[in-house]
C-alpha cells in the first residue's frame, strides 16, 4: 500500500500521482488556484499554474479540492491539517505551514510528535507537551 493523504474532514484523496492537490486562496483575497505539494515530509517544493503565483511571507487558506472545506486549522495558527495513512495502514495528522515559504511539518500519531524543516521551532509551542503530561493525551 502506498502513502496515501486524506482531507480532514470528507477523507478524500489528495494525493494524485506525484502530487498532494490543494485549492488555496491568500487570505482576505478571492484569487485562488490549485497547489501541488511535493509528498515526501520535509521536500517543500511546490507547483502552480504561472497565473496563481504563491508570495512568500503571505498566509494562503487551504481547502479540499473536493469537499471544499478549510484545511487550515482553526485550533493551531498558521498551520494546515490533513491526514497521511502509511504505506503499513497507521493514520497520522500532517500539519504544515500555511504562511509560503515557511519550512515547517509536523507528523503526529497519539503522543509522537515528528517535526522537519527549518521553521518547524515557529510552532513546537503547539506541540511540545511536558514529559509528565504526555500520559494524559
Amino acid at each position: 500500500m502506498a502513502v496515501e493523504y486524506l482531507c480532514k474532514s470528507c477523507r478524500g484523496h489528495l494525493k494524485v500521482k506525484t502530487s498532494i492537490v490543494l485549492s488555496a486562496s491568500k487570505v482576505n483575497s478571492s484569487k485562488r488556484g490549485l497547489i501541488f505539494l511535493n509528498p515526501e515530509i520535509g521536500n517543500y517544493t511546490t507547483t502552480t499554474h504561472p497565473s496563481f503565483k504563491i508570495e512568500e511571507g503571505v498566509e494562503y487558506i487551504y481547502t479540499c479540492p473536493i469537499c471544499h472545506s478549510q484545511l487550515n486549522s482553526a485550533k493551531y495558527n498558521h498551520l494546515v491539517r490533513i491526514i497521511m495513512i502509511d504505506d503499513e495502514g497507521k493514520e497520522f495528522n500532517i500539519y504544515f505551514s500555511g504562511i509560503a515559504g515557511e519550512k515547517c511539518t509536523y507528523k503526529i500519531r497519539g503522543t509522537r510528535v515528528e517535526k522537519k524543516g527549518p521553521d518547524s521551532d515557529l510552532y513546537d509551542k503547539y506541540f511540545d507537551v511536558p514529559e509528565e503530561d504526555r500520559k494524559y493525551l
